[in-house]
């Protein structure tokens, strides 16, 4: 019983910055999203994508596709995104799994299960390669049958809910390396940083609160290489 909300979203693929191949969302008042179940932007321009029934998914697109390939077999091309979210839990002993960034190679999720699954898979093909996706999840609930950590982490999933690689959600303090727990189902603000180097193949994920006073956080929660995608939206 989650009510989810994203007010602000910055995608772009550095080594082509245009407006061919960047999008910013500051507001999505009047954004031509592609939208399903109960997904819906509320008066203020938020993108709300769950509104608080039990067992609900949403999803919210860019209306077209993105190309992250010079040619169809080269090289996966550099990209970043940052986006500011906020969990609402109707009620706090009953929360939902969470949100997922998800770059696929479709938009219809429709055969996805919601709950554990996030709406990016089901029990049939969860982790098989056809799924073609590569999502950053932020899970609020602690699955055993993914091997989930805990239930307040950041996971990198590739084509299903088991995550390469995952952390604790929260920040390290980029002057003493400490590192500072946030609770991703707190109501409050956080923004993540996604970044992909093609040269490296390397992925970094960051987490902060603008609440603490962190506009820019450098230090990634966790660093993961040889990234394989065949994802194009």
């Amino acid at each position: 019983m989650n009510l989810h909300v994203l007010f602000f979203f910055v995608f772009t693929i550095p080594s082509f910055v245009n407006s061919k191949h960047q999008f910013v969302y500051s507001g999505f008042t009047g954004a031509n999203l592609t939208l399903d179940s109960m997904v819906s932007i509320t008066p203020n321009g938020l993108l709300q994508l769950t509104n608080g029934t039990l067992c609900l998914k949403g999803h919210a697109f860019h209306p077209t596709p993105f190309h992250f390939r010079k040619k169809p077999n080269g090289t996966v091309q550099s990209f970043s995104v940052t986006y500011v979210f906020a969990i609402y839990c109707i009620q706090s002993a009953i929360c939902g799994h969470g949100i997922a960034f998800l770059i696929a190679a479709r938009n219809n999720f429709s055969d996805a299960l919601q709950a554990q699954y996030m709406g990016l898979a089901n029990g049939y093909n969860n982790g098989n390669a056809t799924n073609n996706f590569f999502a950053v999840e932020l899970d609020t609930n602690k699955n055993d049958e993914f091997y989930d950590i805990n239930n307040n982490h950041v996971g990198v999933d590739i084509n299903g809910l088991n995550s390469v690689n995952s952390s604790s959600a929260g920040y390290y303090d980029d002057n003493s390396g400490n590192f500072h727990n946030l609770t991703l189902a707190s109501y409050k603000m956080m923004q993540v940083w996604v970044e992909y180097d093609g040269g490296t193949t390397q992925v970094n994920v960051t987490l902060a609160s603008p609440e603490h006073g962190q506009t820019n956080q450098t230090t990634p929660l966790y660093y993961l290489q040889h990234i394989k995608s065949t994802s194009h939206r």
